[in-house]
Parts: C-alpha cells; structure tokens; sequence
C-alpha cells in the first residue's frame, strides 16, 4: 500500500507527477482524497453515522473519523473513490446516490507526516439503518449521533457530543457503546476542515 503510485499537485491543484504514498506523506505533497459523510434522516431530523477506525491501524488507531474516505490512486478518478464505502462499510451505492459539496483543503500534520489533501466532499442520506458490513481490518465499528450536536461541535459550540455504536466487526466484542466524544476521540484534522464540512452539510440540509 505504501508503494501505490497517487497523483500530486501543487496548491493550485495543478497536476506535477505522481509519487508512492510513503513519500507523500514524508514531503508533504498534495493529492486529491475521497470523503464520504453518511447521514440518516428520520422523523424529519438528520443523524450521522461516523467510523471507529480499527485498534489495528497505523494511523490514528481507534480514533472516530468521517464515514467512509481513502486516498485516490494514480489510475483513478474522484468518482472512483466511491469504492471506499464498499470496501469499509460494505454498503453498495452509485455515484448518483451521491451530493457532491466541493473540494476542501485539509492538511494533518503530526511527527511521523504531512498529509496535505484535497478533499472531495460527498453528503449521502438514507432513510433507514444502511446495512453495514465492516472491513475489520480498517473499521472496528460505526456509531450514530444527532447531526445538530455534531454541527455544534465542529463549529466549536460545544465540547462534545453523544454517540450510540450501530455497529460491530465480527471480532469486536463490545456490544454496546454509549457515551460523549471530542475533538480529542477524532483523527487530527484541522479546526477549519471541521468547520467548512459541517457548514456544507447544514447548508444543504437546510435546502431540503
């Protein structure tokens, strides 16, 4: 996987070759990246599913991130990046499913990388329980919480919010999980991510 060849750009999102996902990650190059945030609507209110990403990890082992997201290989498109939900989640959905909300800038850094992405944004709402079946090598579980509390968190309103696991792997022995989580449980994106991905989503939301 280290060595998968991802196309690179420069601020601009001008195309400047391509390079492995360990190098990437060592210089700080930008690439393009797929993320797929899944909300159920019920009852008129709107909660949204977020990953546990897997104890077993390299990065941000057991920490709460977007729904379903990953890298894009040289060879592929944005559209192409809709593979991640089947692969992570096991949920079969078409690009048409799908709201697109923009391109992000979202950067992470910590003493082991820099992950410089353009993010392409997706909304994708149901009205029922979507039928997870997790990878559990990437995903230790999903959980649900209110989209309200969620919004109020990213914009910084408030400090936490509650969550409810939906979801296990098969080897995951915790059934039952309730409880608040921070900006501390989730992957280290930056403030402004948080704020401009929340913001997109309410504001569709809020045009239905």
């Amino acid at each position: 996987m280290e060595q998968e060849l991802i196309t690179i750009y420069d601020e601009n999102l001008t195309e400047i070759g391509s390079k492995s996902r360990k190098e990437i990650h060592e210089k700080g190059y930008w690439h393009k990246t797929f993320h797929c945030w899944i909300l159920l609507k019920e009852q008129g209110r709107y909660s949204i599913y977020l990953q546990l990403r897997s104890g077993d990890k390299k990065d941000y082992p057991d920490l709460f991130d977007i729904t379903a997201a990953g890298h894009l290989m040289a060879h592929e498109t944005v559209e192409d990046g809709i593979r991640e939900v089947k692969e992570e989640l096991g949920i079969d959905i078409k690009h048409e499913d799908l709201i697109s909300l923009g391109v992000v800038k979202n950067t992470i850094q910590t003493n082991r990388m820099i992950d410089n992405e353009f993010s392409h944004l997706y909304l994708c709402v149901f009205e029922k329980e979507p039928p997870f079946c997790l990878q559990k090598e990437e995903v230790a579980g999903i959980v649900k919480g209110d989209f309200a509390d969620f919004y109020q968190l990213c914009i910084e309103e408030q400090k936490s919010m509650k969550v409810e696991r939906v979801t296990v792997s098969a080897d995951n022995k915790i059934e039952d999980l309730k409880k608040l989580i921070g900006k501390a449980d989730f992957v280290p994106h930056e403030e402004s991510y948080f704020r401009k991905a929340a913001s997109l989503m309410k504001q569709y939301l809020d045009r239905k």
